[in-house]
């Protein structure tokens, strides 16, 4: 049985002369919260958007769900989720509608589509929030309800781009809980980039990336170690520093 959801080899993009991940070499199993790290420019957001089928590698490539990004990347959008930082949701719809919408997108139909729903509002908690319109919610509600959305055709591979930026701790500290619980009880595979570094402790492996490379790749503690630092906080600024010293050459 294969227990890998996510497998790159050799991943690389270009864009004209600029290299923007180069021979990125990644395996993340099945339900693994695993975290992208980076300083602006690093590579993540790009590395997502191969992984999700929005562009193609230059080189290399990816099994994403058991596809491969450059054979089937359509197939790829229906097998998983993705959830960015800013609510791109309807916010003259309720939470409800929203959801519904979402359902009907990702071909969920009658009974089907109500149960799932059934099954999103019990485990996010959504149920006092159905009818309430989508731009009035704060912002944990509305990153709730983007999770909400993403979750509706039970995809394998989750990603969050940024998904708590400008969310409260408390919002933030409860989303991660539901992070976690949707590896440990669902398997669903998560993979999210992130600037805050406590809640990049909290992904079981974490992998570092600056200018397009890969610089260091394990649990939060050994990435620390590999950069230098006795913290991924350390580690963090170190790699920062490197890079500004790297431009100023």
């Amino acid at each position: 049985m294969n227990d890998v959801a996510v497998e790159t080899r050799h991943l690389t993009r270009r864009f004209g002369p600029v290299v923007a991940v180069r021979d990125l070499n990644l395996s993340i199993a099945k339900g693994e919260v695993f975290g992208l790290l980076g300083p602006n420019g690093s590579g993540k957001t790009t590395t997502i958007r191969m992984l999700c089928g929005l562009i193609a590698p230059t080189e290399g490539t990816a099994i994403v769900a058991g596809v491969d990004v450059r054979e089937a990347p359509d197939r790829i959008k229906e097998l998983i989720g993705y959830m960015s930082q800013r609510f791109g949701l309807y916010e003259d719809l309720t939470v409800a509608e929203n959801m519904d919408f979402y359902g009907g997108i990702y071909g969920l139909e009658g009974p089907s589509r109500r149960g799932r729903i059934a099954e999103v509002v019990a485990f996010l908690g959504l149920d006092r929030r159905l009818d309430q319109l989508g731009g009035t919610l704060s912002g944990g509600w509305k990153q709730r309800l983007g999770l909400a959305c993403a979750l509706m055709h039970q995809p394998s591979v989750l990603f969050l781009d940024e998904p708590t930026a400008g969310v409260d701790p408390a919002a933030r500290r409860g989303f991660w809980q539901t992070i976690h619980r949707l590896a440990t009880e669902q398997g669903t595979t998560v993979i999210v980039t992130t600037h805050y570094m406590d809640e990049a402790g909290r992904c079981g492996r974490v992998a570092l990336l600056s200018q397009g490379h890969l610089i260091a790749l394990g649990t939060p503690e050994e990435v620390a170690k590999q950069v230098g630092g006795q913290s991924l906080e350390d580690a963090f600024i170190i790699l920062q520093q490197r890079d500004e010293q790297e431009q100023q050459a």
